[in-house]
């Protein structure tokens, strides 16, 4: 907070790989933190935004058991991190006996999206219509419940695998898919036009989940049409699609309050995103530069940087690199003031370290001042293997 100077409304903690309990220790302390000395009430991870709900639901009521939360509460795998399961009993330890006003919350802010391919809007559509069909006279609503069911059809069909590189197999621009945006469309302009009570906290609660709900349908749909995409631009507009998804629930998160969001650092960063697939290069504006466009300084964001992965074949790093730099000072983890850090460099231009291993993504030295502080580990041992190496 002191590197900050102020504190901002969405604190952004990237990693700069996945499947590393070490640095989501490093992510509960912090969140531990900042609800003890800074007010955050939230912390938002790159997870399902409807799976979340699930967590938050344990944590705040208790409901569910941790075993099952842990299941079915995550998307990517996380549910099977240790350290995610600590920061889950935390959170629900911490809420326990405690008013509604002092709890902490959790949420995931991607879409139901998977590298395999992204979910029905089935539960998001379903939900949505369910809200306002209790709320609003029958005869605004864009279709019966039962009409709805018919156009969703069986989910095999949304959730095909070979859509996501077989554009033929999607079904997201056919004409039921185009008529079910057109409902998912109207279904959002009625819930606009709801007058919540602001008194009432079950009705602020139930409003903040059914727009969570227009948001992941209307979200889904527009990707599932991107799947169906056979122009050349066809993989941008899905990782843009996703990072619009992302931006649009971490923006509604800080509605609530300050937030610490945790993803990749690819999804927090200022500056333009990009990989390589297929040996073509993709860029992409991330969440985290869409969040900072909108909120200005009340956006922070850290990122974390990493000296090793032995079992990934991530060695000691070279001295003229960035983190060369800083593993060589004393300690196993420490925030890095990026003046003072530049200011060390002066006129030498620290070299981009490469990695021997696609998943972990080294500081791009070029970039350094964007980001407004640095987390460095320095190393990060072996442990469960909870995320695939392949």
């Amino acid at each position: 907070m002191e590197m900050l100077g102020t504190r901002p409304r969405l604190l952004a903690l990237g990693e700069p790989t996945h499947g590393e309990d070490v640095l989501l220790d490093a992510r509960n302390v912090l969140f531990r933190q900042l609800v003890e000395e800074e007010g955050y009430r939230t912390v938002a991870i790159e997870s399902d935004c409807l799976a979340g709900l699930i967590v938050d639901d344990y944590v705040t009521s208790g409901t569910g058991d941790l075993d099952e939360v842990m299941e079915r509460g995550f998307s990517h795998g996380f549910g099977r991190s240790l350290a995610n399961r600590a920061l889950v009993a935390w959170m629900r330890a911490h809420n326990a006996g405690r008013p509604v006003a002092e709890r902490v919350r959790f949420a995931g802010f991607d879409g139901p999206l998977e590298m395999s391919g992204a979910e029905s809007p089935r539960a998001a559509l379903t939900a949505l219509h369910a809200h306002l069909s209790d709320r609003t006279d029958a005869a605004l609503l864009p279709c019966t419940a039962r009409e709805l069911d018919d156009l969703l059809g069986d989910d095999a069909r949304w959730t095909e695998p070979a859509a996501m590189r077989d554009p033929s197999r999607s079904v997201g621009r056919t004409a039921g898919a185009e008529r079910l945006r057109l409902i998912a469309d109207d279904l959002t302009v009625l819930l606009d036009a709801e007058a919540p009570d602001p008194e009432d906290e079950r009705e602020r609660e139930e409003r903040y989940r059914a727009l969570l709900y227009a948001r992941t349908a209307t979200g889904l749909l527009r990707y599932h049409a991107g799947t169906a995409d056979t122009s050349p631009a066809r993989l941008g507009r899905l990782l843009t699609l996703r990072a619009s998804m992302m931006a649009a629930n971490l923006l509604a998160l800080t509605e609530r309050g300050p937030t610490l969001a945790f993803a990749h650092n690819a999804h927090l960063q200022r500056e333009r995103s990009a990989l390589t697939l297929d040996g073509r290069r993709v860029e992409w504006w991330s969440a985290g530069a869409v969040a900072h466009s909108r909120l200005g300084e009340a956006y922070a964001f850290v990122a974390t940087a990493l000296g090793t992965i032995r079992h990934r074949g991530v060695q000691d790093p070279p001295p003229d690199t960035v983190e060369g730099l800083l593993h060589a000072l004393p300690g196993d983890r420490y925030a890095v003031d990026v003046r003072r850090l530049a200011a060390a460099f002066g006129d030498a231009r620290p070299e981009p370290r490469r990695s021997p291993w696609y998943g972990y993504a080294p500081l791009d030295p070029a970039h350094l001042t964007r980001k407004d502080a640095l987390l460095y580990v320095k190393d990060a041992p072996e442990g469960p293997e909870w995320w695939p190496a392949g």
